[in-house]
């Protein structure tokens, strides 16, 4: 883009794009079953396009942004805590976007408080308001989240007394909170890693990604981050012990922050030889026991979180085990073998196997830093796992964006990021043909008033060269 940038711009031009996609998801958001409107009304229509309107200033903000981190004169880290805060801010009253997660969360934390059991049951066993809220697919299924979460939704649901409304707000302040940690992370990361603080905030805090998925969806992958990422730099200082503590914590949020462990033996052991790695170990696996005891006894929930891991996923899930799976399936159907029902869990398992495969590479093969080694490892958990969403991508990105050893390998992941940004719908429902038109509407809609910008400025860009 050829129109002037700086970072009062590109603060101005994302705060209108996170405007539009709060006020779009007024109407086509993922919102409570009473307030629904249908697909086709003018409102849901004008909310769909204002959304992805916004979507696009947004990415666009973003790419600038990182010309101008990029440029003679980057801005500080407190600048651009600045502008994240500033983006983030129309969204902290919006409605959820682009899933109804959320809803399962304040469910699970209710059936808690019920003492129900979350890891046996499903919402639909709480029943009432609440329940109804959840997406059909999850109503019968147990949740796979660890005790950590599960006391945060149960005092959530304790403070809110079941009000939907209370209880969204408090999710998504639980959900700024671990963006704050990540942010105040990211710096530290990216210094004891070599690589630029400025860059690693752009890429990691202020990713699109983070500002629609964490923030305006709610997902507890924030505060699995967060925790993550501030274990890594207490390990990685002082308080070593602090560390596993946190990364452990993050862990019983969402189990693949455990590999954070490996991190920190990792930073402790490195270049120590072969004692101090196995003393690293052994201290690593006492505290991550003892924490998870400690922490699994307080909530009162028991271990039923270890084997609520199979938990299934979606059948419509679009990870490539699942396209494979489906796939493979479906030929063997048409051939009329009696295999078809065993391709999707066979290339479940062979997803396992490749991850498992990867890692071992990564650690052992590979062995870049520990940072940027949890962060491919993250990476690879995400892309062959049974399950992929857009968030999920978030795993690695953030800890690629605050150790990655090239420009190249942030540009990549940046231009993935954009593209994920782009794939799921306000309303977090599958799409169909009119809604994906309406979304590109929007979006042109955006490239268009961006044209018309840098044509605007064109003359007077022109008129400077001229006088110089």
């Amino acid at each position: 883009m050829a129109f002037p940038v700086d970072l009062r711009r590109c603060q101005a031009l994302g705060l209108a794009g996170t405007a539009f996609l709060a006020l779009g998801g007024e109407t086509a958001g993922a919102l409570p079953t009473h307030d629904f409107l249908a697909p086709g009304s003018v409102r849901a229509v004008l909310g769909l396009v204002g959304v992805y309107f916004g979507v696009v200033l947004l990415i666009a903000a973003w790419v600038l942004l990182g010309g101008v981190v990029r440029g003679p004169e980057p801005p500080t880290v407190r600048s651009l805590l600045l502008v994240l805060a500033v983006w983030a801010a129309p969204l902290l009253l919006a409605p959820p976007l682009f899933s109804r997660d959320v809803y399962s969360y304040l469910a699970q934390g209710a059936m808690v408080d019920a003492h129900i059991d979350v890891y046996a049951y499903g919402p639909a066993r709480l029943g009432g308001p609440l329940a109804d809220e959840v997406a059909p697919v999850w109503q019968q299924t147990a949740t796979p989240y660890g005790p950590v979460f599960l006391v945060v939704a149960s005092v959530l649901s304790a403070l809110t007394r079941g009000q939907i409304p209370a209880g969204l707000l408090g999710m998504r302040l639980v959900a700024l909170l671990g963006v704050a940690l990540m942010a105040a992370a990211l710096p530290r990361l990216a210094r004891h890693s070599g690589a630029d603080p400025a860059a690693a905030l752009w890429l990691g805090a202020l990713n699109p990604l983070v500002l629609l998925h964490l923030v305006a969806g709610a997902h507890n992958d924030a505060i699995m981050l967060g925790l993550l990422g501030v274990g890594l730099v207490a390990a990685r200082g002082r308080w070593p012990v602090l560390g596993v503590v946190l990364i452990t914590l993050a862990a019983l949020v969402k189990a693949p922050a455990a590999l954070g462990l490996l991190a920190v033996v990792a930073l402790r052991s490195r270049g120590r030889g072969r004692r101090a790695l196995l003393r690293s170990t052994a201290v690593t696996t006492a505290v991550a026991v003892a924490t998870t005891v400690v922490a699994t006894a307080v909530a009162g929930t028991g271990y039923g979180w270890i084997a609520a891991l199979k938990t299934p996923v979606s059948p419509h899930n679009w990870s490539p085990t699942s396209l494979l799976g489906r796939g493979t399936g479906a030929l063997l159907r048409h051939l009329g073998s009696g295999l078809a029902p065993f391709a999707l869990p066979a290339w479940h398992a062979a997803g396992l196997v490749a991850t498992a495969a990867l890692l071992l590479f990564i650690w052992l093969r590979l062995r870049p830093g520990p940072v940027y080694a949890l962060g491919l490892s993250l990476a690879a958990v995400a892309v062959f796992g049974p399950a992929v969403r857009p968030w999920y991508a978030l795993w690695g990105l953030f800890l690629i964006a605050a150790a990655a050893p090239s420009g190249s390998v942030r540009a990549r992941v940046a231009a993935a990021s954009a593209v994920l940004a782009l794939t799921v719908l306000p309303s977090g429902a599958p799409a169909d043909g009119e809604q994906v038109i309406l979304a590109v509407c929007g979006g042109a809609l955006a490239l268009v008033v961006l044209w018309q910008a840098h044509q605007a400025a064109r003359p007077q860009r022109l008129g400077r060269e001229r006088t110089a």
